[in-house]
């Protein structure tokens, strides 16, 4: 897949801030920037749903990257999977999100996080009340509109990479661990 718009130059600060944090000047941020309102409310309400607090790091990861490997955005996969190797989460367990139905690394909250991102994602959505009130008893109130607010956002970004035509750009080339690739064979009731 190629981008589907061109890359818009981004104003200098905004560029030399980008290398800083990721190495590299993000594509969709380029691609958005054709919309510098848009682009610049994406980023700081990203940053803000960054700085909630009430979910596990290495739940939201999880969650970011089952709903990536769903949608099919590989941009958001290898970025999120460089964000876990830079929050110190677990790598051996987050390279394996692409395939969690077959990986052996995952704790039962774990996989029922994965599970709901995904029927968050689907569409029509396919959450169940069991679902939901079975991580609502272990999580609390205050987390749980917190995931999916959190799946929702992701949600978003990574519909909107897919659509500009924004793939990977090699972030996950610095993890020691290689990211797994998503079993060929799609989930009942993970349609997207």
């Amino acid at each position: 897949m190629t981008l589907r718009l061109p890359k818009a130059e981004l104003p200098a600060e905004l560029k030399e801030n980008m290398i800083k944090q990721l190495g590299v000047v993000p594509e969709n941020v380029e691609v958005l920037w054709h919309s510098p309102r848009v682009t610049q409310d994406n980023l700081e309400f990203g940053s803000k749903v960054g700085a909630w607090k009430a979910v596990d790091p290495g739940l939201k990861s999880f969650a970011h990257m089952a709903v990536a490997a769903q949608v099919g955005c590989s941009w958001c996969l290898d970025v999120g999977y460089f964000q876990a190797q830079n929050e110190n989460l677990d790598l051996a367990r987050a390279s394996q999100v692409p395939r969690w139905r077959e990986a052996d690394v995952f704790t039962a909250l774990d996989r029922d996080v994965m599970g709901y991102a995904e029927a968050v994602t689907n569409t029509p959505p396919t959450v169940t009340d069991e679902q939901y009130a079975s991580l609502l008893e272990r999580l609390g109130t205050e987390a749980m509109v917190e995931l999916t607010a959190f799946i929702a956002y992701v949600n978003l970004a990574t519909r909107a990479n897919v659509a500009n035509g924004v793939t990977s750009q090699g972030f996950s080339d610095a993890c020691e661990i290689p990211l797994a690739k998503r079993p060929a064979t799609s989930h009942a009731g993970s349609a997207a």
